[in-house]
């Protein structure tokens, strides 16, 4: 269909909202915007507060007085996003239709200048929006719309389609997580969040709607989009046994007709309400409900309304569906059960729990703490940004949707992995043995765990962690100068401990201020924890190693709950190693490392990654898993940075290793703390520290920049656990290694240790000089160390 028998659509110019920052970020999307307020709006309506945001809709059908397709638009007067709805006229023939929607997508993205992201909610919409060339492309799957009733079957060849474009992957919840990570190399769990202050007005006295305020107490409400995820029959048997309750079912009656729901004297749908009348429906009950179906439409769902429900100070009671249970099942407020029986005698005693003295909510508001809708808005925006600054400084050098290996061209090395250790090899390699290196990295950028970048408030944050460089090392700091200035910097971290800041690790500082005490010397600081210490006759795990140092007390306060967040078991369990790094001082040194060189990168070390990489004989593959390319690039030698369990298939299992969880926040104040990190090793408190950013840069800004930091069993591999099993379990990995006559493994994943970013640059400088300075033909493997006996510690710096 020509461009000319379209109706003429408005251009983006013409209908921009109050963003205006150079990015615009188009989201195609199957829920219209005026429907329910969830995940699609909360997001692009913070994304809209600094970018030009558009939310593309499905088309509307026979639309009265349409002669021809066209796009109308609006601006929401809420929050600035562009409201694009395509209408067809009447008896419109959809044949062409998907041809139809990309000429009225081109006319309305004619002249658009500046970094696009293309944002999607549903595959569907990717074959007429496909074409527009974009600098980051990403999916959010918020649920599994296969599952879902009267889904299409292109559907799914549509969504492989979609991430073999995307860039970055969202999912609404850890279970969706877990069924996508393995078919993308960048997908990041986000799941559903909430506004506390808005739900928290069902807490005060207000109004009571006048379609349920004559209904008798108690109450039990729902609310939410009423389909096939809904038990219906547990609706009905829950009237039947309690006829004394009142049921609240609010929310838009979809894919099922209103027919379907059961009747009941005390079942009552008063229809659809706006977001901001749910706290006042909230207010009336005294119990929240999630009466949802076990079934494929619910396997991966991870629902709004369980924090909701819980800010508005309610009780909640839930069938046991999975991300309800694995985020929410240890708190006494919210009660799952699994069969009818069981869900109205959790009921029952969810009522009898909130009519009680509320002692429970201290729980619950402790565990909404750091749920927002900001928090998860700003965690996107910064993996967004990350791919845009590398489609801005550093280009796949092909697409990485295709790998014709006709453009491909031969390398000495493929170097996987763009972190230090590969980095390092991949520098080396091409500037001293003048060969020619691919490096592929599965992450669509650079420098690895030390990856740094500018956030909104244009504060230079870690987005893995803060990243402290130290060393005793002249030789690293001589090769690492090459690339970086650098900025003097002192690492110190306070304890929170017994309601107080201490220094950590251990000094005299710490002990006077802790027990009130007036040591003036190293040796009464040294009789002093003499006098608490309990010697241990050996020393076998982490716990023996601080008990004969410092005494139970002390262990408790500072390590016991810090390891048991950081690795997920007692230090009984660790190796000794974890904790024999750490020191216990006399004196008043409140400085983290002794180390005689201490500082961060002048510029940062994404630009130091970037002047290491910039070669001519370096190319780049970002965003790309090397098993895709492998074949098509073809190379003499591969350096391998990666897991070396999952190099060899997990032949022999999985290596275990902990993982972590970023929040990052922006907050409107100046400072946020008194020094970088400050620890938390109460078990109570769900994260290990909170991380202030413009401490380590030196920048100087109105807003600050902080990140909390979670522990967590899943997810990306950073700390591998020190346990006797586990090395064994690795040497045989190892022995696999060994005989791999084209491969060289090196770095922390491919050694299975964990080493501190200066060890890293060693032993790949290491591995260098001993595997190709010497230019050899072939190349032996090795997984070479600069320092074998390296441990693991409970409270790393970097």
């Amino acid at each position: 269909m020509q461009q000319s028998s379209l109706s003429a659509a408005p251009s983006l110019s013409a209908t921009k909202g109050p963003g205006t920052s150079g990015t615009t970020l188009i989201c195609f999307s199957h829920l219209r915007w005026d429907f329910v307020f969830q995940r699609p709006q909360h997001l692009m309506t913070r994304f809209a507060r600094d970018n030009r945001v558009v939310f593309w809709e499905e088309p509307r059908t026979d639309v009265a007085g349409a002669t021809q397709p066209r796009l109308a638009t609006r601006v929401c007067a809420d929050s600035g996003v562009v409201v694009a709805i395509p209408e067809f006229p009447v008896g419109f023939d959809r044949t062409n239709e998907a041809e139809t929607l990309k000429d009225l997508l081109d006319g309305f993205m004619a002249g658009e200048e500046g970094p696009l992201v293309r944002w999607y909610y549903t595959p569907m919409m990717l074959p007429f929006s496909e074409q527009l060339a974009a600098d980051c492309v990403v999916y959010d799957c918020m649920d599994e719309l296969a599952n879902f009733k009267g889904a299409p079957p292109e559907l799914l060849p549509l969504e492989q389609r979609l991430l073999q474009q995307a860039d970055l992957v969202f999912t609404g919840g850890y279970s969706l997580y877990e069924a996508k990570r393995d078919r993308h190399p960048s997908v990041h769990p986000f799941p559903s969040s909430v506004e506390v202050a808005h739900f928290a007005k069902a807490r005060a006295e207000g109004v009571d709607p006048a379609d349920q305020s004559a209904l008798p107490r108690p109450r039990f409400g729902f609310y939410g989009v009423i389909d096939e995820r809904m038990d219906l029959n547990l609706l009905a048997a829950l009237a039947d046994a309690r006829p004394d309750y009142s049921i609240v079912v609010v929310g838009p009656v979809v894919k099922i007709t209103p027919a379907d729901l059961p009747q009941r004297a005390n079942l009552h749908y008063p229809g659809g309400k706006s977001y901001a009348e749910l706290p006042d429906y909230l207010r009336g009950w005294d119990v929240a409900l999630m009466p949802f179906a076990i079934n494929e439409a619910t396997r991966f769902i991870s629902p709004t309304k369980t924090p909701e429900y819980l800010a508005a100070g309610k009780t909640v009671v839930s069938t046991p569906i999975t991300d309800v249970i694995r985020h929410y099942g240890e708190i006494e407020a919210v009660k799952i059960a699994g069969t009818t029986e069981e869900f109205i005698t959790a009921c029952d005693a969810a009522l009898a729990l909130s009519r009680s003295d509320g002692a429970w909510r201290d729980q619950v508001d402790t565990a909404l703490a750091q749920i927002s809708w900001d928090n998860t808005a700003q965690g996107m925006w910064d993996l967004i940004n990350g791919t845009l600054i590398k489609a801005e400084h550093v280009q796949p050098i092909v697409s990485p949707t295709r790998y014709p290996a006709e453009h491909a061209k031969h390398y000495d090395v493929m170097v996987v992995g763009a972190g230090f250790a590969g980095s390092v090899m991949a520098e080396r390699l091409a500037s001293q043995s003048n060969l020619k290196v691919l490096v592929v990295d599965r992450r669509p950028h650079i420098a690895g765990n030390a990856f740094d970048h500018l956030d909104a408030a244009g504060v230079l944050m870690h987005q893995y962690g803060p990243h402290i460089f130290h060393t005793n090392s002249q030789e690293i700091v001589d090769y690492l100068s090459q690339f970086t200035e650098w900025r003097p910097y002192e690492h110190r971290v306070l304890a929170q401990v017994d309601g107080q800041l201490v220094p950590i690790p251990i000094n005299r500082t710490t002990l006077n201020k802790l027990y009130d005490l007036d040591l003036k010397t190293d040796e009464e600081a040294a009789a002093y924890l003499a006098s608490r210490a309990e010697p241990v006759a050996e020393i076998k795990t982490s716990a023996d190693v601080v008990v004969s140092a410092v005494g139970q007390e002390l262990y408790e306060k500072f390590f016991r709950g810090y390891t048991r967040k950081q690795w997920g078991m007692d230090p009984s369990e660790l190796d000794k190693a974890v904790t024999a790094r750490v020191p216990t001082r006399t004196n008043t040194d409140d400085r983290y490392f002794n180390d005689s060189f201490q500082a961060m990168p002048l510029e940062g070390y994404t630009h130091m990654f970037e002047r290491m990489l910039d070669h001519p004989n370096i190319d780049l593959l970002l965003g790309v898993d090397y098993t895709e390319v492998r074949e098509a690039y073809t190379h003499d030698h591969l350096v391998f940075t990666g897991p070396i369990d999952e190099y060899f298939g997990f032949r022999y299992g999985k290596l275990p290793y902990r993982s972590l969880k970023f929040e990052h926040q922006t907050i409107d104040q100046e400072w946020f703390q008194d020094v970088a990190v400050v620890n938390y090793p109460n078990e109570k408190v769900p994260y290990t520290r909170i991380t202030e950013y413009k401490y380590l840069t030196g920048q100087t800004s109105p807003k600050t920049s902080i990140t909390y930091e979670y522990p967590a069993a899943e997810g990306d591999p950073y700390y591998p656990i020190p346990r006797a099993e586990n090395q064994a379990l690795f040497k045989r990995y190892e022995a696999l290694a060994m005989a791999q006559t084209d491969v060289t493994f090196v770095g922390r994943l491919a050694t299975y240790r964990y080493y501190n970013m200066d060890q890293v640059v060693g032993q790949a400088l290491a591995t260098y000089r001993k595997q190709f300075a010497a230019k050899q033909p072939a190349v032996k493997t090795a997984t070479v160390s600069a320092a074998e006996t390296v441990a693991s510690s409970a409270i790393a710096a970097e």
